[in-house]
């Protein structure tokens, strides 16, 4: 893949407003700042479902994984993948074999060496491991053989050569196999070889960390301590880091005009971010292909991307947005907004305004969302509730993405490294976004084989990623609505961000004066 990424709207791919001075350290390899002075950044954000990356649940874990863990490859800010623990990779004659070739002298923060057995034994422990939730994505996993200190092959049941995507993230975040002799433990004190060291966490509140000096790309960390703490009520975002009680955070967009006015740093940047209304098969009356297909023209998108983003996102029928190599242009002309035309297909069903209700759940935090959803489906003749999860708790995971109970959630995707990983997670019958999983087509499954089977650099890989994509939309009842930048506010005090599509990272980026 050459271009796997490429920006659509300037306004979401670049730094929109820097009021302020945003000062760039100029620390040594240490990370400290000049003087000896201790650099530290306080980042908002939110804490991962499992510090384990065979147990994360969701792609957003990626962000708070990445402290501790490096993956075996890595994004560019384009979605190119490139080297990280492993320098390069080689597939065999038929695309059913990888081998990863590890950089030397490599260790985990716990000491143990990370070589080829430990990378091995980490992709083992995600088929195995009663509770992974790696076990789809390595579900053409046949086997893997350490054949030396530093090379490692995987070998596949199938043509695959969407691995060295798939590794970039969580699947590829390669944990100590001696502190993974522990998996509970594991779960709450990470033991990897990435940038951070964790020194303390307390769940639901906060996680400490030191600079990793041992890290591949140390030389690139110039953060000497790094807190990570939960997601700030919204109202509260601005005050905190004109407080200095946080030096970063997410900003909702319609905040944007304000932390500017603070003479905040306000930076806006491409993602791979999709909103949808998860809608679930198996709660009637959503088990109705009428009530169905009705949705399918209920929501006023340009709606949401106005109210919700601030203008600054884009309109999507699908979990990927516009600029992204999975993007297909002609699933956007399927379907528009007409409730005139979802009210006759309900009255040609049989149903009267009022006649049926629907609970909408979301996170708290999103009532905007909520309430937008709410008035459209009124439009159409459909009563609703809405239902806030509370933000920091595990009842989304649990209640949403395990048990699959709500009749339609307000949910989204943050993207994943591999388009056919993010593919999976949305639409396949194990998909964590999937409301009505197991719900989903053979064709589907057929279609994602045939882009794994497609090298990337082949001419056919976009028409058959494309298909799949239009497939899966198709023969899905979820809706996606809008796709919506990075907005983050930061202090003076911190250098320029380093925002990629699918996560953010902290390589490059100064502290200090």
């Amino acid at each position: 893949m050459t271009s796997s990424w490429r920006p659509l709207a300037a306004a979401a791919f670049a730094v929109v407003l820097t009021v302020g001075m945003s000062a760039c350290a100029s620390g040594d390899s240490g990370g400290s700042r000049p003087g000896g002075e201790e650099s530290v950044l306080r980042w908002s954000l939110g804490l991962p479902t499992s510090w384990d990356p065979v147990t994360s649940r969701t792609g957003f874990d990626i962000n708070t994984i990445s402290l501790p863990y490096a993956s075996l490859t890595r994004l560019d800010d384009k979605g190119n993948v490139e080297p990280s623990l492993a320098e390069s990779w080689t597939y065999d004659e038929t695309g059913t074999s990888i081998t990863f070739t590890l950089r030397d002298n490599l260790t985990f923060s716990d000491g143990t060496p990370l070589d080829a057995e430990a990378v091995k034994a980490h992709f083992e422990r995600g088929q195995d491991q009663a509770d992974s939730h790696l076990r789809d994505q390595l579900a053409d996993l046949e086997s893997v053989t350490a054949d030396s200190e530093t090379e490692v092959t995987l070998h596949l049941t199938t043509v695959d050569y969407q691995i060295p995507y798939l590794v970039a993230g969580r699947t590829g975040a390669i944990a100590s196999p001696t502190a993974a002799e522990d998996p509970k433990h594991l779960a709450i004190a990470p033991v990897g070889a990435g940038p951070f060291i964790l020194t303390e966490f307390v769940a639901e509140s906060h996680a400490s960390f030191i600079k990793n000096d041992d890290y591949w790309d140390a030389d690139n960390i110039h953060i000497d301590r790094f807190e990570l703490s939960t997601a700030l009520d919204a109202a509260t975002v601005v005050s905190a880091v004109q407080s200095g009680s946080i030096d970063v955070a997410r900003l909702p967009a319609t905040q944007i005009e304000q932390a500017a006015s603070a003479g905040l740093t306000v930076t806006v940047a491409g993602t791979l971010a999709a909103s949808d209304a998860s809608i679930n098969l198996n709660k009637a009356p959503l088990d109705d292909p009428a009530v169905v297909e009705a949705l399918r023209y209920a929501f006023d998108r340009e709606a949401f991307v106005d109210a919700v983003t601030a203008g600054t996102g884009t309109v999507t029928h699908q979990p990927f947005p516009e600029g992204y190599v999975a993007f297909n242009p002609e699933i956007e002309d399927i379907w528009s907004y007409d409730p005139d035309k979802a009210r006759q297909i309900l009255s040609d069903a049989g149903y009267e305004d009022g006649d049926l209700a629907i609970e909408i759940t979301a996170h708290a935090g999103s009532e905007l969302d909520a309430q937008l959803t709410q008035s459209q489906l009124a439009d159409i003749g459909i009563n609703s509730t809405i239902s806030l999860v509370p933000a920091g708790s595990t009842t989304w995971q649990d209640e949403v993405y395990v048990a699959k109970s709500p009749q339609l959630a307000l949910d989204g995707t943050i993207g994943r490294e591999s388009p056919v990983a993010n593919l999976l997670a949305t639409y396949g019958p194990e998909g964590i976004m999937n409301l009505s999983g197991p719900h989903s087509s053979d064709e589907f499954l057929a279609a994602l084989d045939a882009v794994r089977a497609t090298p990337i650099d082949a001419p056919e890989y976009q028409e058959n990623l494309w298909n799949a994509v239009r497939i899966g939309v198709e023969q899905s009842p979820t809706n996606y609505l809008y796709s919506s930048p990075w907005v983050f506010v930061s202090s003076s005090d911190v250098g320029e961000l380093n925002l990629l599509p699918s996560q953010v990272r902290w390589e490059g980026v100064q502290v200090g004066d």
